[in-house]
């Protein structure tokens, strides 16, 4: 029975991560947030009552002003998130800064120095 939970909240969490990215990029009109915003990964509790946002934030004119206006939209976002999901609860939304894009992007630089004609098997 586990499995089919754990499935139905790997949905609703892609359709979140959707979502909110959606509503981010096109929606928000605040000029408090800058730079390029990327939902890297959501995680709704099994009760749907918290949504837990990852969320990558780069080239921002100010890092620290545009997550605090983020999170001062998360009213905003819920509700738009309510209109568009069909859950009986809308979870609330719970925004975390996620660097590992940032971290990613230097780990491959030094690969791709160390390692120029490395090829990218999978094991």
């Amino acid at each position: 029975m586990a499995g089919k939970n754990n499935n139905r909240l790997g949905r609703i969490d892609e359709e979140l991560k959707k979502e909110i990215s959606q509503i981010i990029n096109y929606e928000l009109k605040n000029p408090k947030i800058t730079g390029l915003i990327s939902v890297t990964k959501t995680k709704i509790t099994p009760d749907l009552k918290y949504a837990k946002v990852y969320v990558s934030i780069l080239n921002s004119k100010n890092l620290k002003e545009t997550f605090i206006n983020l999170k001062k939209s998360s009213g905003y976002i819920r509700t738009e998130i309510a209109k568009r999901i069909n859950l009986r609860i809308t979870p609330e939304l719970v925004f975390v800064l996620d660097d590992s894009m940032e971290y990613g992007a230097k780990i491959e630089q030094i690969l791709k120095e160390i390692m120029p004609d490395k090829e990218d098997k999978q094991d």
